[in-house]
């Protein structure tokens, strides 16, 4: 409760995303911005989930395809096709989703422990799933999924960024 003795709801803000046929969401505090597609610049022997880096603004971002990392179908990019561009550890990552569907506030009491066995992704990725209006939304930790398991096959592509654009 707070001073006044009304219960403060403890919520989380999430940037709610669709790969294939699930809904996935991410803290909105690593989100730095969401564009659209690009022309995303090939590195050669790179990991196949690292599609490669693009100019932001005179910022040379790498980009990985979140189906591609999770072992998930490969499917070409469409209109609705988004990059999310995430930091984690002083390190922007660009993530290529589906589409982006909205920003939520997700009540904390809403939010449980991600269960042994998600379809199509590690639970070691997973900090946790909400179920909201009726959906399933399979919140990521940025952390585990995109940084930890790939940091020595993402260096050569941060060396990169740290050239001049």
């Amino acid at each position: 409760m707070n001073m006044e003795g009304k219960d403060v709801i403890s919520e989380e803000q999430v940037v709610v995303f669709q790969l294939l046929d699930q809904v996935y969401g991410v803290d909105i505090a690593l989100v730095h911005e969401i564009i659209r597609m690009e022309v995303i610049t090939k590195i050669p022997r790179t990991p196949d989930f690292i599609e490669g880096v693009i100019n932001l603004r005179g910022r040379i971002i790498p980009v990985i395809d979140l189906r591609r990392r999770f072992g998930l179908e490969k499917a070409e990019k469409t209109a609705t096709s988004r990059i999310i561009v995430v930091e984690i550890d002083r390190n922007m990552i660009g993530m290529v989703v589906d589409a982006v569907l909205e920003v939520l506030r997700i009540p904390r009491d809403k939010i449980e422990p991600p269960p042994p066995m998600v379809h199509g992704i590690e639970a070691v990725y997973l900090r946790g799933v909400a179920l909201w209006d009726d959906r399933l939304i399979i919140l990521f930790d940025l952390g585990k999924a995109l940084y930890e398991r790939e940091k020595e096959q993402l260096e050569p592509v941060y060396q990169l960024a740290d050239l001049p654009a």
